[in-house]
């Protein structure tokens, strides 16, 4: 019985050893993360300490974006960054977001040499943001343009008719919460709406009459809805050269911006918040245990968010 004693006792203790260098353990992972957070974030976002050429990725659908927003803020406001180089590759999205984005963008300009970097697409509002730059590459096959401004909504009136649905509504005047899907538009509604988007087409071919210095008239022959190739575009004057990053750095060096110095990309910090619980951590979790992507958002990755756009959109649909 003495043994058996003594062996608890021991296993106890061993018990008690090996829940101590658990704990350490975790304690040392969890500074590390700590640390490997203030480098992350210090790096991603508020970019460098030395001089450097800051890269800013805008892609997908584009809406209201105040973390984007405050990030330009935040690279006009760097002494560290010497110029900056806009990624784009989106089809568009909503006309106040890419007004807001380009408003931010014009403002980034008159202090720091901004040139547009066009990926595989750089469509409507995504265009519009482009021409906020001081200079626009793309690639030859990229596509540019879908100047344009647009309103969609569903007609199920036909469907409510073979289910025997009927809609009731009392309305302060004729043309509140016009047009609906439960109904036809009638021709009032539509002329309401088609003055909504002639004012807003105009204020974007006015922005691209202006930025790409064309008469109204030749911003109008382009804002028919069509889609360019990189080479269109550039003999339609809606880019400045072909190329990528390396020709926009060339063209970044012709305002004093050395070429020399590094590409710092100031990512989205999705919130500010530190890595640690950021969606960027969800994911290396998840990958880590084989768990399906956390912080994965697949309805963007396809495409289909496009579906949900509210209020007037300049966007393109394939």
């Amino acid at each position: 019985m003495a043994l058996r004693a003594d062996d608890l006792i021991d296993r106890r203790r061993l018990r008690r050893k090996l829940t101590f260098w658990r704990v350490a353990a975790l304690g040392v992972a969890a500074a590390a993360l700590i640390a490997l957070s203030a480098w992350v974030y210090n790096d991603d976002f508020t970019g460098s300490a030395v001089d450097h050429i800051a890269k800013v990725r805008i892609e997908g659908t584009i809406t209201e974006d105040e973390d984007l927003i405050k990030r330009l803020e935040t690279i006009r406001q760097s002494a560290k960054v010497k110029g900056v180089i806009l990624s784009i590759d989106s089809p568009g999205g909503t006309t106040v977001g890419g007004e807001s984005i380009f408003e931010e963008v014009r403002k980034l300009a008159a202090d720091k040499p901004v040139v547009a970097e066009v990926g595989t697409l750089a469509a409507s509002a995504g265009y519009m943001i482009a021409s906020a730059a001081d200079h626009i590459v793309a690639r030859k096959s990229s596509m540019v343009g879908s100047i344009g401004v647009l309103i969609q909504y569903p007609d199920v009136s036909g469907l409510m008719d073979k289910l025997g649905i009927k809609l009731e509504e009392v309305k302060s005047s004729p043309l509140k919460a016009s047009p609906s899907p439960f109904k036809p538009t009638n021709d009032d509604e539509r002329a309401m709406v088609r003055k909504l988007i002639l004012d807003s087409y105009d204020w974007f071919v006015g922005i691209v009459a202006e930025r790409r210095k064309m008469t109204r008239e030749q911003a109008l022959a382009l804002a028919d809805g069509s889609i360019f190739t990189g080479r269109q575009a550039l003999a339609n004057h809606l880019i400045d050269a072909v190329g990528g990053e390396t020709e926009a750095i060339d063209w970044l060096a012709t305002k004093g911006v050395d070429a020399k110095l590094k590409v710092v990309e100031w990512k989205d910090t999705e919130g500010r918040g530190s890595f640690l619980f950021s969606k960027t951590m969800a994911r290396t979790i998840a990958s880590a245990f084989g768990l399906p992507d956390a912080g994965g958002d697949v309805i963007h990755e396809i495409g289909a968010d496009r579906l949900f756009l509210d209020g007037l959109v300049s966007v393109w649909h394939p």
